[in-house]
């Protein structure tokens, strides 16, 4: 019995370290801006693809909607009193998210920051940066809207939300490429569609004016658009107006093939979500990662 004993812990040691036990399974949390959308189930699809290629868990959890900024912070203090082992994080503001991911530094729980930026600190506060380049999409959005527009060259800007770092990265590069382009006229710019896409088509609805004036219009995520082309289409401006978006969910791009939608700005969520656990798993296991990983985004058009 005693050999017996001897021979089994010296296995375990060999697989699972001194003392016959094994490692505490690696637990990763990724929270997401919100869980409705789209895109962030794609993410999620990801996130754990990455889990189960790289043998660690992945605990999924974030607020509803992408407007729940305290619930957000809840969720990520959650994950620090319960000692993950990392926090893979899409902050829905690049401010307030700062002092709980700080938190969670100190009590040696890394984080990775993924989607949108956090005004922090990388290699102090988090390990990397996993996103798209906002500013570049931004940028290919206005420069296919500047392409196509005729005649009219009046364009709308429906922002998304105050303190969104990624949506406020693209409505930036947009922006530039607007005052760069010849003869345009931005004559909307700041109205905010709000976190669903049932405020968006509001907010649309509430300058339906402006819209009808307008040569081009530009929305930058997932809800705005889509809340967007519903109020075009409640008003019968869908394929009217030169029409350039942010992401591809599948409403989306049924309005690209009608010919409501003229260009769409692609994500790559599920590569973000892969990537972002990706590099937590490498941080974990000591290997050097980027400071900064761009996933990609591409222009979608019929």
């Amino acid at each position: 019995m005693f050999r017996v004993a001897l021979w089994a812990c010296a296995i375990g040691m060999l697989v699972a370290g001194p003392g016959c036990k094994r490692d505490n399974a690696t637990r990763i949390a990724v929270i997401p801006k919100g869980t409705t959308h789209e895109f962030w189930k794609s993410v999620e699809e990801g996130a754990k693809k990455a889990g189960k290629d790289l043998g660690v868990e992945i605990i999924w959890k974030g607020p509803l909607k992408e407007d729940e900024k305290n619930q957000q912070i809840g969720v990520v203090e959650q994950f620090v009193s319960e000692g993950v082992s990392g926090i893979c994080l899409a902050p829905l503001d690049d401010t307030a998210l700062l002092a709980p991911v700080q938190a969670a530094a100190a009590k040696k729980i890394p984080v990775v920051i993924y989607d949108s930026a956090l005004n922090g600190e990388v290699g102090k506060d988090f390990v990397s940066y996993v996103a798209t380049n906002n500013k570049l999409g931004g940028e290919m959005a206005g420069k296919e809207l500047a392409r196509i527009l005729g005649d009219n060259k009046k364009v709308v800007l429906l922002r998304y939300k105050e303190g969104s770092a990624s949506t406020m990265e693209r409505e930036a590069g947009f922006m530039e490429v607007m005052k760069k382009t010849p003869g345009v006229s931005v004559i909307e710019q700041n109205r905010y569609a709000g976190a669903t896409m049932g405020e968006a088509q509001t907010a649309s609805m509430n300058m339906i004016d402006k819209l009808r004036e307008a040569g081009g219009i530009f929305c930058p995520n997932e809800s705005s658009t889509n809340g967007m082309l519903l109020a075009l289409r409640q008003n019968g401006l869908a394929g009217k107006v030169k029409f350039v978006g942010f992401d591809a969910s599948q409403p989306l791009l049924e309005g690209l093939r009608a010919g409501e939608i003229d260009a769409l700005v692609a994500q790559d969520p599920s590569g973000m979500g892969y990537k972002a656990v990706e590099t937590m798993v490498k941080h974990l296991r000591g290997e050097k990662v980027p400071a900064a990983i761009d996933t990609g985004c591409k222009l979608i058009t019929r």
